[in-house]
């Protein structure tokens, strides 16, 4: 199984917490669709699986029309050979929606979406500086809820302002309009945001560990109540709706990754492209895949095998660990277990 992430590097404003590659200057949207498009070509052999997944992330997937997602979704199924059930996720943000955008992005073939809420507080919103407000956040959630069955509600807890009622209030939230799927982060404070220059210049106060604690077991107890699996430390999700292409990533297996900033991995190489939108789009028109590449070392993929598979239900795989690394090295996860 394998997957391709397309990453959308623009924004209408920098959230305060992100690190993410973006832009907020959209003029060269269309030469990056260009772009992605001859990258999928340049890299036609990395596969060697059918794709399971095709994920748009960023940056703000949804600023891109239903026509460019389309033509994206087409040429990947084109170039590469993909299962009937492929899951093709779409990243919205609630300000970017309407009824009749949803109905043609999955028309254009996306068939889940993932909605980032974050929180259902205006101060939360505020201090994140996102987009949208709590109106158009409870709006988009009845609009994505009609038109897919099969959606995600991103969620941020550890909010410096909020208590352990407001975060309890905004799953409960979330959960009217029964999403199968739910994904909650804890806020972090990353190098070079906006939020870790207000948390040092003392503009904001900083981040409560015991109280984000807190608010994960409140999150454990009410995704419980409500059966939800929690498969994962942040995702939590219905019998049956388990993120395919996440999970993959959790599972180590392969995935291409198109777009500035956008990584690649296939089980022995981790390959990541240029984070500056002219320069990768410049080089992609000289046929040059602008993109660094690291050799894995046994020690790297056992480490990163351990790491990843231990956030999730299913565990470390003797068997897989035997298989991929040797029996030599079996008694490293004997131990572990």
């Amino acid at each position: 199984m394998s997957g391709i992430y397309i990453h959308i590097p623009f924004c209408k404003q920098a959230c305060h917490y992100c690190n993410f590659h973006f832009s907020t200057n959209q003029k060269e949207v269309d030469q990056l669709e260009e772009g992605m498009l001859k990258e999928l070509d340049l890299r036609l052999t990395e596969l060697k699986t059918p794709l399971e997944s095709i994920y748009f992330g960023g940056g703000s997937p949804s600023l891109l029309s239903a026509d460019k997602l389309s033509n994206l979704i087409h040429q990947s199924k084109a170039k590469f050979s993909f299962h009937d059930g492929i899951e093709i996720t779409l990243e919205v943000n609630p300000d970017d929606v309407s009824k009749s955008y949803l109905k043609d992005v999955k028309e254009a073939g996306v068939n889940r979406l993932s909605l980032g809420v974050q929180s259902f507080y205006e101060k939360d919103l505020k201090l994140m500086n996102r987009a949208h407000s709590v109106d158009q956040a409870l709006q988009s959630m009845e609009w994505v809820s009609s038109v897919f069955s099969n959606f995600s509600v991103d969620l941020i807890y550890g909010m410096p302002n909020s208590t352990l009622k407001e975060w309890e209030t905004n799953l409960n939230q979330a959960l009217k309009f029964n999403p199968p799927h739910i994904s909650t982060y804890a806020l972090t404070v990353e190098e070079k945001t906006a939020l870790a220059s207000f948390i040092n210049n003392g503009k904001q106060k900083p981040l409560v560990e015991e109280k984000t604690a807190y608010q994960f077991e409140i999150l454990q107890s009410v995704m419980a109540d409500n059966q939800f699996i929690h498969y994962e430390i942040s995702n939590f999700c219905k019998e049956g709706h388990y993120a395919k292409h996440n999970t993959a990533y959790w599972k180590g297996h392969s995935y291409l990754g198109v777009g500035p900033s956008a990584h690649s991995f296939n089980q022995s190489t981790r390959e990541w492209n240029i984070a500056n939108n002219h320069q990768y789009i410049d080089q992609i028109r000289r046929e040059i895949i602008p993109s660094t590449i690291e050799i894995l070392s046994l020690e790297n993929r056992m480490n990163e095998y351990l790491m990843l598979s231990l956030r999730t239900i299913w565990g470390a795989d003797l068997n897989y660990f035997e298989d991929a690394f040797g029996s030599a090295n079996k008694n490293i996860l004997l131990h572990i277990n």
